[in-house]
């Protein structure tokens, strides 16, 4: 059976999207190989994966992200059928208190049967996430 070992995020401040991660979701900084030039910053969110966030170059023209996009993504609520990561919290009221104390622009929704809240929001670097209730 497979399992996730690592997301890997691009950014052109891998500090500032590193500190993001730590404080919203809770990810641990590990220690990360010496790639050289390539500046990296490993995370780790203890029981569940790992995140590799990799310093942008610009020249590579990676597709599937913000930077593929035409204009600037501001609206999260088009992030249901977008590309995202998703994570679940046990206190979902609670989560979403702090992202709003953060002043992080979010969009909320339940799952049709009611059972699942779920909140969509972007990271800085306008990475799509988001967070579910667990049921």
């Amino acid at each position: 059976m497979a399992s996730l070992g690592h997301i890997a995020r691009e950014s052109s401040d891998i500090t500032r999207l590193a500190q993001f991660y730590k404080e919203v979701f809770g990810f641990e900084e590990i220690e990360s190989p010496d790639f050289g030039d390539l500046k990296v910053v490993w995370l780790n969110l203890p029981g569940a994966f790992a995140m590799h966030i990799i310093q942008r170059n610009p020249s590579t023209n990676l597709p599937e992200g913000p930077y593929s996009a035409t204009s600037a993504v501001k609206d999260p609520s088009h992030l249901p059928m977008g590309h995202h990561i998703c994570f679940s919290v046990p206190n979902f009221d609670s989560f979403l208190h702090s992202l709003k104390e953060k002043g992080i622009e979010t969009f909320q929704k339940s799952l049709p049967d009611g059972k699942v809240k779920q909140v969509f929001f972007f990271d800085p670097d306008g990475n799509g996430l988001e967070v579910a209730s667990r049921s």
